[in-house]
Order: structure tokens, then C-alpha cells, then sequence
């Protein structure tokens, strides 16, 4: 019956089984999610009563996107030990939040991001300038996850086109976030955080028992083989190929990733070192501060009951993901040993980020179905990441288009129906969009494209949350330039190397030229971030005049213990899914 699955040449059907039973649940669970959504207040915060365990579970499954499952094992190959900070700062980034953002931001008791900026600063107008971040960050952040979704299909279906694959999977998420919103998209998030968990961990045990311990593959190309220990099947090492990096560079702490710029340039090692850290403190401070500024991420925190609830959610958060940050280097430690033409796209696939696809085909010379079921279970893996994710921007996106635009800004006496009818539109309006921009970064990397996005939150919504819930000095208009000046910095840059690195803007001269604008623009957290809250300061300062009247209350509300009685829900029409 399994062989018979494989109607199409080239097609495994282990792989094709998995992966059909992965994006089946999905859409099973998110039409029956979407009978319990039956409020607006369940489609835009899941009716604030998602235990923490369920939230925990969510959130880290939202957040382990395709960057996360695939893009940190092919970084790690392609890059060697500077893009360890990439699982670093990911974990690292919910420290902040739990220390700084989440449990202040669950008590003021809004829908999305822009109802805080408008509620803290008694602006309509602010709310429109939020908006507009929350799609930029999204946009953004969508492209590596149809990216991933691209790659994946390709990989099951040989000779299926990129951009089908990436019309496939953006339309059954579409589909899903239509139907139930952020309460019909938490269950499936949940447990596609389980599923990726195993589909990431067990290989790689497996790995270990065939070919070695991950320390035994480091240099193994530059040294003749050991004898292997009885039992531990190996394959033949191959040798490095041209475009892999050599062991000295691929382990040194200044490798690949951050010496690109310099090395373009003709620097020496020695002169390529400032640069480099450069680099990599604007990429640690994109990453730690973006976690903290990612509206997606955010609004997950208006799901739980109280601010207490949303610390406790964020703690869990932080152990689950850093349990499951343990696995994906290691598959490129091992890819780098063992499939070296992933380097070439020799093996179908452009680039290193198939790694985690590609790795568990190798048990399949020697093991024939386990081999089978391996890949089955990394590409489930795989389905569930960018799926998950992409739900998660979808709802986020979604809301910001029809909760602040339609709600807030076009219809304000609107029913909580219409706002029901006009969240399904939008779902599939903003689906549409972020399709047709994944078919365009076929040729981009998946971890570099979240960075990014990462870049533009940690300029634009992390300065306006930290300094709104911290310092009562701050006013819309410090706010709003802060926001703007650093958002609208990283956005540009982004942009720009975008377009330089698809070849539809030839600037490479240019970069070769000046390697510090380079990296600048590759990176700019590190000036865009103290940008953005300089602005909010300095601005302030000249506007103190407009400080909210209420501040006292507002900061009572955001600090103060539920148990004083202060809490109170800022956006309150829909609870019950009541009118006006």
C-alpha cells in the first residue's frame, strides 16, 4: 500500500506519507479549532484563556520557524561557529521579554500592538503608524517561511517548481487562519511545537549511533579516518569542495559570516577584525531586541489571563526553545562532513539550508526504510515549522488589518460580526501578498532574511514598548519619531541589500569599496536601535508638555500586581462577543 503512494517518479513515499499526515492535521485541527471560535475576542486573543502550559507550547511553536528547523543547521554548514549566535540570541531574546515587556504589557489588556500605542499615548494617529510596522515586520518575516516551504516541496515533489510549493502551503494556512484565528491556529501550534521536537531530535540520536559523536566529524575531511568502533556503520568522508569553508576558518570565532564584507574588500585577517565585531554585536543586539519587538510574538501575551500568567508563559517559553536549540547545529556539523555538495546545489536543492531535508537520505543507502521514515519525519518536521510561523504572522497581520484599520480607523461602530467578516477577508488578502513575495527570495538565505525582519522590530516596536512600559516621560510624538526614525533606517537598509543581493540593483562595487557600509547596512540594529530611542528621548524632552494626563494610572496599570485591583482590559467591547 506505501509503495503505491509513489505516483510520481522520484517521490519517496515514506517522505510523501509524513508530510501528508502533517498537513492534514493541520487543516483537520484548524476546522475544528474553528468551531470553538465563535467571538471576535476568539479570533483575536483566543478569548484570554489559554492556560500556560498550552501558551508555552505555542508561542515556542510559532517562533521555531523555518529559520529555526532549517535555516540555523544550514548557516551552521555554510558558516561555521558565528552562526551559532543565531540559536543564541533567539533563546536569549525572551529574557527580555520576561524581564521587561510581557507581564506589563498582558495587564494593559489590548487586542494588538497598535491598541497599546494608541491606549498609551491617547492617539488615533499613532495607532496608523503601528500599523503600518506590524506589515513591514510580517511581510518580512513571511518570505523565509515560504522560502522554507518552497525548498521543502521541491525536495518531495522533484521537478514541482518553487513557487508552487509556495502557493500550496500559503493557501492551506490562509485557509486555516480564515476559519478560526488566533483561537484556531493555538491548538495546531501547540503540538506542531511536539512534532518538531521529534522530528528534530530523534535523527539526530540516530545520526550518532551510525556515524559518530558530534565532536568526531570536526576536521574529520582534514585527517585520515580512526578505525570505527564495532557496530558504527560510517560512510566514506568526502572531500571539502571548493566553495566549503576549511576547518581553521569554519571554527574560528571570527569566520565566514562576519569576515564576507572585509575579505571582499582585500583586508588581511588582522584589519577584517574590527569589522567583524562589529558585525557581530549589531547581530546579537537585532536578534535579542527583536524577540522583544516582534508583534506576532507580542500578542500571543494578550492570550493569557493575567500578566502573572504571561511571565510564567514566557519562562517556558525560554526552556522549551533552548531544549530544542541543543539539535539543529549539529546537523550541520554532520552535513558539513557528510554532504558536501550541498555547498555546490549539487543535490537539487539551492544552498546549505536543505541540510536538515537531505542528511537522513544517507541511512537510506545503507538502511533502506529507516532511512525513509527519517526523512519522512525531518520533512514533517519542516511542514510543521513554517506553517506554524506563517500562521502566527498571518493572524498578527490579519488582526492589524481588520481589529485597527477596519474596526479602529474605517468602521468604529462596526459589530463584532462584521469585524468576524472583515478578519477572513484580510486573512486572505494578506495570504495573497505574502505569497506572492516568497516566490521572489528563492536565491536568499532563510536565517539571513529573518534577521531582517528581526533588524526592523528590534529599531521600530522594541524602543516603543521598552520605553512606553518603563519611563512615564515619554510622549506621543517621541514616540512616534523614535519609532519611525529607527524603523524606517532598518527598513531601508534591508531593503537595499535585498536588491543587491538578487542582482536587481548592482551595487557590488560599491560594497567591495566601502566594506563598513556594507556591514552597516547588512546589520544596522547597531545604529538604528540607539537611533530610535535617542529620537524618543530627545523629542520628549520638547514635548513634555504633551505627556498623558493619566500617566500615573497608565503605569499603575502596567506595573502593579493584579491582586491590587487595577487591572483593566483596555479593549473590552468584544470580550463576550457583545456589541457596543
Amino acid at each position: 500500500m506505501i509503495t503505491s503512494l509513489a505516483f510520481l517518479n522520484g517521490v519517496d513515499p515514506w517522505i510523501f506519507v509524513f508530510s501528508f499526515i502533517t498537513v492534514g492535521a493541520t487543516i483537520g485541527m484548524g476546522f475544528w479549532s474553528a468551531r470553538q471560535s465563535k467571538t471576535a475576542s476568539d479570533f483575536f486573543v483566543a478569548g484570554r484563556s489559554v492556560s500556560v502550559g498550552w501558551n508555552a507550547s505555542a508561542i515556542s511553536g510559532e517562533y521555531l520557524s523555518a529559520a529555526s528547523f532549517m535555516g540555523i543547521a544550514g548557516m551552521v554548514m555554510s558558516s561555521g561557529y558565528d552562526a551559532l549566535w543565531y540559536p543564541v540570541c533567539y533563546a536569549c531574546g525572551y529574557l527580555f521579554l520576561l524581564l521587561f515587556i510581557a507581564g506589563p504589557l498582558r495587564r494593559f489588556g489590548a487586542y494588538t500592538i497598535p491598541d497599546f500605542a494608541e491606549g498609551r499615548f491617547d492617539s488615533a494617529l499613532f495607532r496608523k503608524i503601528a500599523v503600518v510596522f506590524v506589515l513591514f515586520i510580517g511581510f518580512f518575516y513571511t518570505m523565509p517561511q515560504m522560502k522554507g516551504a518552497g525548498t521543502t516541496l521541491a525536495y518531495i515533489f522533484p521537478g514541482m517548481p518553487y513557487w508552487a510549493g509556495v502557493l500550496l502551503v500559503g493557501a492551506v494556512i490562509t485557509l486555516n487562519v480564515a476559519l478560526g484565528g488566533m483561537k484556531g491556529i493555538t491548538l495546531v501550534q501547540a503540538v506542531q511545537y511536539w512534532a518538531k521536537m521529534f522530528a528534530i531530535s530523534v535523527p539526530v540520536f540516530v545520526f550518532f549511533s551510525v556515524y559518530g559523536a558530534y565532536g568526531s566529524h570536526l576536521g574529520a575531511n582534514a585527517r585520515p579516518i580512526a578505525e570505527p568502533a564495532p557496530m558504527v556503520q560510517t560512510v566514506e568522508r568526502k572531500p571539502l569542495v571548493e566553495k566549503a569553508p576549511a576547518d581553521q576558518s569554519w571554527i574560528a570565532p571570527f569566520g565566514p559570516l562576519t569576515t564576507k564584507a572585509a575579505k571582499a574588500a582585500g583586508l588581511t585577517a588582522e584589519q577584517a577584525k574590527p569589522y567583524s565585531l562589529l558585525y557581530t554585536y549589531s547581530l546579537i543586539m537585532a536578534l535579542v531586541c527583536g524577540t522583544a519587538g516582534l508583534p506576532h510574538i507580542l500578542v500571543r501575551f494578550y492570550t493569557n489571563p493575567d500578566g502573572m500568567a504571561a511571565k510564567r508563559t514566557t519562562m517556558w517559553v525560554m526552556i522549551l526553545i533552548g531544549i530544542f536549540y541543543v539539535f539543529p547545529p549539529v546537523f550541520g556539523v554532520i552535513g558539513r562532513n557528510l554532504m558536501p555538495e550541498l555547498y555546490t546545489g549539487l543535490a537539487g536543492i539551492k544552498g546549505t539550508d536543505a541540510v536538515v531535508l537531505k542528511l537522513p537520505t544517507l541511512l537510506s543507502q545503507r538502511y533502506g526504510v529507516l532511512g525513509s521514515i527519517l526523512s519522512g519525519i525531518t520533512c514533517a518536521g519542516a511542514f510543521a515549522a513554517f506553517m506554524s510561523t506563517f500562521s502566527g504572522l498571518l493572524v498578527s497581520m490579519t488582526g492589524a488589518l481588520a481589529h485597527d484599520v477596519y474596526g479602529r480607523m474605517l468602521r468604529p461602530k462596526s459589530t463584532p460580526a462584521e469585524r468576524m467578516k472583515a478578519f477572513k477577508i484580510a486573512a486572505i488578502l494578506i495570504g495573497g501578498v505574502s505569497i506572492l513575495l516568497g516566490t521572489q527570495v528563492e536565491n536568499l538565505q532563510i536565517n539571513f532574511m529573518v534577521g531582517q525582519a528581526f533588524a526592523i522590530a528590534a529599531a521600530s516596536y522594541f524602543p516603543l514598548l521598552f520605553m512606553s512600559v518603563w519611563w512615564r516621560g515619554m510622549t506621543m510624538k517621541g514616540a512616534a519619531t523614535g519609532m519611525l526614525g529607527g524603523g524606517l533606517a532598518a527598513l531601508a537598509c534591508t531593503t537595499i541589500i535585498n536588491l543587491s543581493d538578487l542582482k536587481h540593483v548592482d551595487l557590488a562595487g560599491f560594497w567591495i569599496a566601502h566594506p563598513l557600509a556594507r556591514i552597516l547596512c547588512e546589520q544596522p540594529a547597531i545604529w538604528t536601535v540607539p537611533l530610535a530611542i535617542g529620537l524618543m528621548i530627545v523629542v520628549s524632552k520638547l514635548t513634555s508638555r504633551d505627556i498623558p494626563q493619566d500617566i500615573r494610572m497608565k503605569m499603575l496599570v502596567l506595573h502593579a500586581p493584579e491582586k491590587l485591583g487595577l487591572k483593566q482590559e483596555y479593549i473590552q467591547d468584544h470580550a463576550a462577543g457583545s456589541g457596543h
